[in-house]
């Protein structure tokens, strides 16, 4: 890992950490244990919580008009589930447990009393909702601009920084997602998520285990992140056929 990313990891853990402390010693809330598949959160309920993944992982899912699910988002240690729904005020995706997880559910109008006394606990909701912001703008200039293999390339180097920034290793991601959620949340089908897997293999950019497809070797990010802007810049670089 480069020292810009190291200190960018740094910088995360520790104002999250803080917000979290805040949180602890500020406003009242509840904790819950769930295991994978476990429900988190229900579309459509009238919207009284947030949520902060304390352990363990979560991702929304939508439902499309044909009933075939859409995972929308994921949620890692640290993360806040509910921003979303704070204008419509009710839940706006399902959400599950990936493995087992400690959630954290504080009343949304105690939280918004709590930041009035507190600048900090205000501060750090601030710089949550803006890097939660900033992930989607990231992940919707990725589906837009970039092809299949960049595609898979550039969720893997996602998932890498998530984890180097919550001070887990970097250079082994544990799957917790099918090839077909995959394909959900980048707008691919399995079988490309799949292709394109294997192409990123062969090229040495990951590793995948025979046995153990859900475990993918990352040698190096910053080799993932040129593979990602050279496909990048070769996309802009073709001509516009007329």
């Amino acid at each position: 890992m480069n020292t810009s990313l190291e200190s960018s990891a740094s910088n995360f853990c520790n104002w999250r950490a803080e917000l979290v402390d805040l949180v602890e010693s500020r406003v009242p809330f509840s904790k819950s244990r769930v295991h994978a598949g476990d429900r988190v959160q229900s579309a459509g309920g009238r919207f009284a919580c947030l949520r902060v993944v304390r352990l363990g992982a979560c991702k929304s899912v939508n439902l499309s008009a044909e009933g075939r699910e859409r995972v929308v988002a994921l949620h890692f240690k640290g993360d806040w589930i509910g921003f979303d729904n704070i204008a419509k005020t009710c839940s706006t995706s399902e959400v599950y447990a990936m493995d087992t997880s400690e959630i954290w559910s504080v009343c949304y109008e105690t939280l918004m009393l709590a930041t009035a006394s507190s600048p900090a606990l205000a501060r750090g909701l601030y710089l949550a909702m803006s890097c939660e912001l900033a992930q989607v703008n990231e992940r919707q200039l990725a589906l837009g601009g970039l092809g299949a293999d960049a595609r898979v390339a550039d969720f893997l180097r996602s998932l890498a920084e998530a984890q180097a920034a919550r001070h887990l290793r970097s250079d082994q991601i544990n799957l917790r997602m099918s090839r077909a959620e995959i394909g959900s949340y980048l707008g691919l089908t399995l079988e490309t998520v799949s292709r394109a897997l294997s192409r990123l293999a062969r090229s040495g950019l990951i590793g995948v285990e025979r046995n153990r497809q859900r475990h993918i070797g990352v040698p190096s990010v910053v080799a993932l992140v040129e593979f990602i802007q050279m496909a990048m810049h070769q996309r802009e670089a073709r001509p516009i056929s007329t």
